[in-house]
């Protein structure tokens, strides 16, 4: 797992018209969590954007060095972007420490094209793209990969044949389909049924992390 450092800053203040204010002057509101405490906090805007723009959705532990000299590990855990200006609102960091297992999600990443698809002009489904751990935070993956390369018609590949790391236990159900190669569908076996179900089978995700369109209260 990826460890960067980035320095922030304590704030008192509170409030959109604050988050508005800080913002101007270069600055990301953000919060620190910690076994269901928080701390307020802000951060230069150019350090966080070149952050997030470096881990590429990927699991990332940081060093939060405070002006004061307060030091602070943590997961970044979610950013909001204005969706019309692109511009980062808010951030949430989850403190934790080397000695404490943390629960958290990791991006589980394909890799190779199936030989059902290349060969047999099958459809490759995507039906989990995230999976739940539970390890010491310095053994989290920034993600997980999959090989699916030898993947024919039918076949699937689940959660229990995930192979990750020691020390990490996996939360999400085992019997979870992560991807599968369905079989093309022919003009013949059309119906106004099947083409119902294949439409909504082959809806797209559309949640990504970091892109909520709302901006969440400032604390």
């Amino acid at each position: 797992m990826e460890r960067v450092t980035l320095t922030v800053e304590k704030r008192q203040e509170h409030g959109k018209g604050v988050a508005r204010s800080l913002r101007r002057a270069g600055m990301v509101p953000a919060i620190l969590y910690r076994a269901g405490k928080s701390q307020s906090i802000k951060v230069n805007k150019k350090d966080l954007a070149k952050l997030i723009n470096s881990v590429a959705g990927e699991q990332v532990m940081v060093d939060l060095n405070f002006t004061d000299g307060d030091k602070k590990l943590a997961l970044l855990k979610d950013y909001q972007v204005d969706p019309i200006r692109k511009e980062l609102l808010h951030t949430d960091f989850f403190e934790v420490s080397l000695t404490e297992k943390v629960r958290i999600t990791v991006h589980v990443a394909t890799v190779g094209e199936p030989i059902g698809v290349k060969r047999d002009a099958g459809i490759l489904q995507h039906t989990l793209r995230e999976i739940e751990i539970e390890c010491l935070p310095d053994k989290i993956p920034g993600k997980i990969e999959v090989e699916i390369a030898k993947l024919e018609l039918g076949q699937a590949i689940h959660v229990r044949d995930l192979k990750v790391g020691e020390g990490i236990k996996v939360l999400t159900d085992p019997g979870d389909v992560i991807v599968t190669v369905i079989a093309p569908v022919t003009e013949a076996a059309v119906t106004p049924e099947a083409t119902t179900e294949v439409a909504a089978a082959a809806e797209p995700e559309v949640a990504k992390k970091g892109k909520k369109e709302e901006e969440k209260k400032e604390k």
